[in-house]
């Protein structure tokens, strides 16, 4: 065989590892009902842009899974087993490099424990909610969903070179979707009210706000993320709980995330928060969200409000604070003079509150990918603090519990090297025997502990409203 008929005989194999394929029969049907019709093939996975904005473009469904992972690799690197699985998937590019970003990898989430993997961090919080530090499920086809003109598209990648294996999988999800016309949801009004208490109460959470003030007065941190955790009695489907809390808290980074394999854990997350997105030839940003108001009650008060936070020395230098974290993080995978701040504390909006949000971008170094990318900045240093390893031991001794996948991340990873992840926040966990939810705010010297307190109520404030909860007193 000739070296010009052997490249194109190559370059002909390579393509039969991808398929991606539109699927104008679903065009204009919603996420959550294309996701109802897959929920039998297990390991059902939704992550979903449900809010309008300049990252709320491509949603994606998934299920039935190849691999599993649950615990982090042992030695220096816990994402080695990720890794690994990643290569097993065909990783070349889809023909004409249109349609979607995903069409397979690794989909989950890890979790903020996972830190303890990567840094020197105490045990004093009480591990309560034994689930796993991180889970990751890797998937050779996804569905996805282009918000912008209500189109499907299905894509899949080669799992171990079995293109055959691939073609009769993308036919059983064909099979699933086609058997009845895709279902729209309405949410039942015979819901009992959740009724959710806090761990801190208002005395302990404003104390801990003041051990934060005192440490920063004597120059331990600068700034430190307090939280709380909010739970419920809770034996439900998450699968019906999400659907209401998307319903009622459409956000930039909506999730339902499995915990088991059969998604009677899961979580279900309104997260209005990116964490680290990278392209194929490894283009970086992150956008940091530090700074928040409530919405107001109607337009002028809204605006009001909106100038406030604007005005603010103490939100505006809370965010800066966490802009050099993240210089710093991407910095350390990113080629050096590539790491610029293109935009600097923007007003951005949700349903319930309003916050500052930053941008920062790089370019990772020869050598290096998405899994360095997560490992150099893990976890947030939006949710975290500054300097970040010094809070982190901190914050174990003022928050009564684990955070568990609270303020982790969330998303999906590609063969190709493309990750796109957001903050865990706004996110109940159903761990099988409650429902809980944390929330949280930056804490600086002009902090005014009651004001802290208050900040916490208007985050909880959308995602309990969406299912129909409430936060009594303890």
């Amino acid at each position: 065989m000739t070296t010009t008929l052997r490249a194109r005989v190559e370059r002909r194999g390579a393509a039969a590892q991808v398929r991606v394929e539109r699927l104008p029969e679903l065009d204009g049907a919603a996420p959550m009902d294309v996701a109802e019709r897959l929920r039998p093939l297990g390991g059902l996975t939704l992550l979903e842009s449900a809010r309008p904005g300049r990252n709320a473009i491509w949603s994606y469904v998934t299920a039935a899974p190849r691999l599993v992972l649950d615990r982090a690799s042992g030695g220096s690197d816990p994402l080695q087993a990720a890794r690994r699985a990643i290569r097993r998937l065909a990783a070349n590019p889809a023909a004409g490099g249109a349609g979607p970003r995903f069409l397979g990898g690794l989909v989950g989430f890890l979790g903020y424990d996972l830190g303890r993997t990567l840094e020197r961090i105490p045990q004093v919080a009480a591990d309560d909610q034994p689930l796993p530090v991180l889970r990751l499920q890797l998937h050779d086809w996804a569905l996805a969903h282009d918000r912008r003109d209500g189109s499907w598209w299905l894509g899949g990648r080669a799992f171990d070179g079995d293109a055959p294996e691939l073609d009769r999988r993308l036919a059983a999800v064909r099979a699933a979707l086609a058997d009845d016309p895709v279902p729209h949801w309405e949410p039942s009004e015979q819901v009992p009210t959740l009724a959710f208490r806090s761990g801190l109460d208002r005395a302990a959470y404003e104390s801990g706000v003041e051990a934060v003030r005192d440490a920063i007065a004597r120059g331990e941190v600068y700034q430190a993320n307090l939280t709380r955790r909010l739970e419920a009695p809770f034996g439900g489907d998450p699968w019906a709980l999400y659907r209401r809390l998307r319903t009622g808290d459409p956000a930039l980074f909506a999730a339902f995330l499995p915990l088991d394999a059969t998604g009677r854990r899961a979580i279900a997350s309104a997260s209005p928060e990116p964490f680290l997105s990278v392209t194929s030839d490894g283009r970086v940003a992150t956008d940091p969200i530090k700074g928040t108001r409530p919405r107001g009650l109607d337009r002028e008060d809204d605006r009001r409000l909106a100038r406030e936070l604007l005005a603010s020395a103490k939100d505006r230098a809370e965010n800066v604070m966490i802009v050099d974290v993240l210089r710093n993080d991407l910095g350390r995978v990113c080629v050096p003079a590539t790491v610029r701040v293109p935009r600097l504390c923007r007003l951005e909006r949700t349903a319930t509150v309003q916050h500052l949000v930053s941008t920062v971008t790089g370019q990772l170094a020869p050598g290096r990918d998405a899994f360095d990318l997560l490992l150099a900045s893990f976890p947030g240093g939006s949710i975290t603090g500054a300097p970040k390893i010094r809070v982190m031991q901190l914050l174990e001794g003022l928050e009564p519990v684990r955070r568990g996948p609270y303020t982790g991340a969330a998303g999906w990873i590609g063969p190709d090297g493309a990750m796109q992840t957001s903050i865990l926040i706004r996110s109940f966990v159903a761990d099988g025997r409650r429902l809980t939810l944390h929330v949280g705010g930056g804490i600086t010297w002009r902090s005014d502990p009651a004001a802290e307190w208050q900040e916490t109520i208007d985050k909880a404030r959308g995602p309990l409203g969406a299912i129909g909860a409430v936060e009594v007193e303890a």
